[in-house]
């Protein structure tokens, strides 16, 4: 197999738009919006048979897509290891995540890998995707220890 060094820049350039399927679009909204502080983006409705939203951050160079399709149910997480991962460097600001996160309700889950709760906390949406806060930043700074998954 081959590489092509020469996408880099360009890749390194693109907007990230994360996507996978739901059979509960509406509370995956409620749940990006409202406990991860998460904008609606944009919203669209029987798009060649799908309904669908994008929850992000304005500013960010990612989004989020969640789709439904009544005619292919989407199930639940295929594994605990389908996570999103968001690196907060500053404690205050972590721990304030975190209080916020849970103020909705939401409890921490231990997570499969250990890793994520040397440094973190590991959440699950409604479908039971998972989402890391970890107290770290990407990369790691060389002063750390331990090394990332």
């Amino acid at each position: 197999m081959t590489s092509n060094h020469s996408l880099g820049g360009v890749l390194q350039a693109a907007h990230l738009r994360v996507a996978r399927p739901t059979d509960q679009l509406d509370r995956l909204i409620e749940f990006y919006s409202k406990v991860l502080g998460f904008t609606l983006l944009g919203r669209f409705q029987d798009h060649a048979g799908f309904d669908g939203a994008m929850l992000g951050h304005s500013a960010a160079n990612y989004h989020l897509e969640f789709t439904t399709n009544c005619d292919q149910p989407a199930g639940t997480a295929p594994s605990p290891e389908h996570l999103l991962v968001f690196y907060l460097p500053s404690e205050p600001d972590w721990q304030r995540t975190i209080d916020h996160i849970e103020s909705f309700g939401v409890a921490a889950v231990q997570s499969s890998n250990p890793y994520w709760d040397q440094r973190g906390r590991t959440y699950e949406d409604p479908d039971r995707y998972r989402i890391v806060i970890q107290n770290g930043s990407w990369p790691p700074q060389s002063n750390r220890s331990s090394s990332s998954p």
